[in-house]
């Protein structure tokens, strides 16, 4: 049987990252008029010409290398996993699927088509939630 841990509830961490995103959000859809959902913006990077790869490439630069500086200021990031890799793997193909047949990701969907009250937008999170409690319920009790 295996032990589950709660993750500690850190509110301002939270707020401050919620803030940064919606920044990053605005600040992409004023300076190129797209949509940060970074499935979207990684496929790009591989399969677009000219400047519409070139921000794709700096925006995805930009995820890492955030993770390298937080990692030099505050240290290792804390990774636990509650799964065998194994899991992990499938769960990553299952994403990559679902963002494909849902035509975008969580952060597409979730954080910048809700803001345009897109309907799209809040059915398919609609859907992510839902099928994050399902699948965790089913994991966490069986």
């Amino acid at each position: 049987m295996q032990t589950w841990t709660s993750t500690p509830f850190e509110p301002w961490l939270g707020l401050t990252g919620g803030i940064l995103i919606g920044l990053a959000v605005v600040m992409l859809l004023l300076t190129t008029g797209r949509i940060a959902g970074i499935s979207g913006i990684c496929a790009g990077a591989i399969t677009k010409p000219g400047f519409e790869r070139y921000w794709r490439l700096a925006f995805v630069l930009g995820l890492v290398i955030s993770s390298i500086f937080y990692s030099l200021f505050k240290g290792p990031l804390p990774v636990q996993t509650q799964v065998d890799s194994i899991w992990m793997i499938i769960a990553g193909f299952l994403v990559g699927f679902g963002t494909r047949l849902g035509s975008g990701c969580t952060s597409g969907h979730g954080v910048a088509g809700i803001a345009r009250l897109s309907r799209r937008s809040m059915v398919a999170t609609l859907v992510f939630i839902g099928s994050a409690v399902i699948i965790t319920n089913i994991i966490r009790h069986t």
